[in-house]
């Protein structure tokens, strides 16, 4: 009950804090959220299974490109509403298709399905529409926006922290040391993994969703640009998949850090993306919270 209180306080500040900020800090702050949500529900799914997924821009462009294709037709609420039944209807068909690979098999899949998502949206805008680039013009500001995104981090955070207590969470940590294993205990693997998918899925195509009409303006090269999979599963990593405040503790340092260096070395900032996945996976395969743990164990242990 007092970590809950803490946490429900912790929300509760952010709430109020876009009152006392510049626009230049709220921009950057609806960043920070919208990657701890990324982070969160990519976690939600491969934090325990193990299965590294990068088709998350897949279902954050769906979403973002769902507003931007009927925000003009329908009220926000409902075309909200759209997005995530699409999200939904998308990951059981995907899900469907492939979780039953995995490994290698499962990651190349899922980096291909975003560029299969892209394609396929392109081809439908120049053939049948007769245009590329769409404009998303909604009556919401900045506030509007971050407070959707809190929202969205704090359902994430709370449906992680719900899953990790309940016998979901075992059927998929078991699932994660082995899957023969988790099999013979009588977990149905297809069935437990496609919920866990469908929910982390659902999730990060509302993400994409909510943070669209920051845009304005929106395409596919723009929406599906690979980099958003690649930072979630580095941030999710480094802070450590497998823990409730993991993807938090990877999302808001690394923003910040990569933040400033698309600003400052905006051509080879990708270098340093591919070192930094590199020192996740080799200095601290198990994230932040796990070394800090081994640390503390360690110097416990030192003490007379």
């Amino acid at each position: 009950m007092i970590r809950l209180a803490i946490a429900l306080a912790a929300l509760a500040a952010l709430a109020v804090v876009p009152m006392f900020v510049s626009e230049y800090e709220l921009g950057l702050m609806i960043g920070m959220a919208s990657y701890v949500a990324l982070a969160s529900a990519w976690a939600l799914f491969s934090g325990h299974t193990r299965y590294i997924s990068l088709a998350t821009v897949a279902f954050y462009g769906t979403g973002a490109y769902t507003v931007a294709v009927l925000n003009e037709t329908l009220p926000y609420p409902v075309v909200i509403l759209c997005a995530g039944l699409i999200g939904a209807a998308m990951a059981l068909l995907v899900g469907l298709s492939t979780l039953r690979l995995s490994g290698i098999y499962f990651v190349i899949f899922t980096f291909g399905l975003a560029e299969l998502v892209r394609q396929l949206i392109t081809w439908y805008e120049v053939t049948v529409t007769g245009t590329l680039g769409r404009y998303i013009f909604l009556d919401l500001t900045a506030r509007d926006i971050y407070w959707q995104m809190l929202a969205l981090v704090a359902i994430a955070i709370g449906l992680t922290a719900w899953i990790n207590r309940s016998r979901l969470g075992l059927a998929l940590r078991a699932i994660g040391d082995d899957e023969v294993v988790a099999a013979h205990s009588g977990i149905h693997l297809a069935r437990t993994k496609l919920f866990a998918f469908t929910i982390s899925a659902t999730l990060i195509t509302l993400v994409g969703a909510v943070a669209s009409p920051r845009w304005v303006y929106v395409e596919p090269l723009i929406v599906f640009n690979p980099t958003v999979s690649f930072l979630t599963v580095i941030m999710a990593l480094l802070g450590g998949a497998n823990r409730l405040w993991g993807p938090l503790v990877g999302a808001i340092p690394l923003f910040l850090l990569f933040e400033w260096l698309s600003v400052n070395f905006p051509d080879t900032y990708p270098i340093f993306l591919g070192l930094m996945f590199i020192a996740v996976v080799f200095v601290l395969p198990n994230g932040l919270l796990a070394g800090f743990d081994d640390l503390r164990a360690k110097f416990g242990r030192t003490k007379p």
